[in-house]
């Protein structure tokens, strides 16, 4: 997916570039800054020194030198003061003029830390959420492959209502699997197997319907069945790549505008449009759903035409259910969430 969130050390990413948190003179301060020049060593210093002191908000770019990527840039951020001194609109210019350079310099892949949370005292959740801001209005005119590392957990903070508000809501649906066992419901997997059943019986039979010859010396295939079973094939729903194609015509947008909101990138949707028969993954099919903005109950019958359920057994698709239901479709904010909680990401 063009962007995610990954528990990481960023001196290990390797991408084109990463981003550091550096001070606005040319000089080794704490934290992210103090880890990158320890790892690309000597010569990243005398590279930052020959560019001088940078402005609050401002971005460099140097060689990586012994880092796994090509670039560093250096970004000067702002230290919280209390909200009063413009720090919200200085680090918002952190990200982007940090964009702006890895795009200049053609970098496909880019690692950022989440600027200013730690030693400069921002709040973590607004840091967060500028991030997360920029990021995606990025890329929704640009392709790069975003990261935002998150080397401790404590680092990641959702707001407080956020967090307190999506706990509830898994607090009352959430069916641990267990209990799913104990009284003998279905699982999903269960429910997929059964699917795949029904879908290899229809298949055998659009195979009878299409050379009866064969038919005819099997006993079990009596004409009138047959023919029922080509009934019920004319009627099979729209498969997920034929719908998909559909509802973003019905929305009258591009189709670039729906799979960079979906957090999918252009090579795989390629792949969706031009295979009638592609079978996303789940966090694929759910993307669109949130792209394409359906309720809960449309976005339940879209993934189903890619053999796919929500069900309260999976804390993962109840925080997805509480998105759907509440109709807020940003993505990264869900991704976010699923962060927090230990949950695989939404995406491609």
């Amino acid at each position: 997916m063009p962007f995610e969130i990954v528990r990481n050390d960023i001196v290990n990413m390797q991408t084109d570039a990463v981003v550091n948190t550096a001070s606005p003179n040319p000089v080794i301060g704490s934290g992210v800054d103090s880890a990158i020049h320890k790892k690309a060593g000597r010569k990243l210093l005398d590279a930052r020194q020959k560019i001088g002191a940078i402005g609050l908000g401002e971005a460099v770019i140097t060689p990586g030198f012994n880092l796994k990527a090509k670039y560093v840039i250096h970004t000067a951020a702002p230290i919280w003061e209390g909200g009063g001194r413009g720090e919200e609109k200085l680090l918002t210019s952190c990200y982007r003029e940090s964009l702006a350079l890895a795009k200049e310099y053609k970098c496909e892949s880019i690692a950022f830390p989440l600027i200013a949370a730690g030693n400069y005292g921002f709040p973590k959740a607004l840091a967060l959420q500028i991030a997360v801001k920029e990021i995606s209005s990025f890329l929704l005119e640009n392709e790069m492959q975003i990261y935002l590392t998150v080397f401790d957990k404590r680092a990641f903070e959702l707001s407080e209502k956020l967090f307190k508000s999506v706990s509830s809501y898994i607090d009352e649906n959430y069916v641990d699997i267990k209990k799913l066992d104990e009284y003998g419901l279905p699982s999903e997997a269960s429910i997929l197997r059964e699917r795949r059943k029904l879908a290899h019986r229809l298949n055998k039979a659009a195979f009878a319907v299409e050379a009866p010859e064969q038919c005819m010396s099997a006993p079990s295939a009596a004409p009138e069945s047959i023919g029922e079973w080509g009934r019920l094939l004319d009627k099979l729903d729209a498969g997920f790549s034929e719908t998909l194609l559909k509802l973003i015509d019905k929305t009258g947008k591009k189709d670039s505008e729906i799979y960079k909101k979906a957090n999918v990138d252009r090579k795989l949707f390629s792949k969706i449009r031009n295979n009638p028969d592609y079978k996303p993954s789940k966090p694929t099919a759910l993307a669109f759903a949130f792209a394409l903005e359906l309720n809960l109950d449309e976005a339940k019958d879209f993934i189903s035409r890619a053999g796919f359920a929500l069900s309260h057994s999976s804390k993962f698709d109840v925080i997805v259910e509480y998105f759907l239901l509440n109709k807020n479709y940003n993505l990264f904010e869900l991704n976010e969430v699923l962060f927090a909680f230990d949950q695989p990401l939404i995406g491609a």
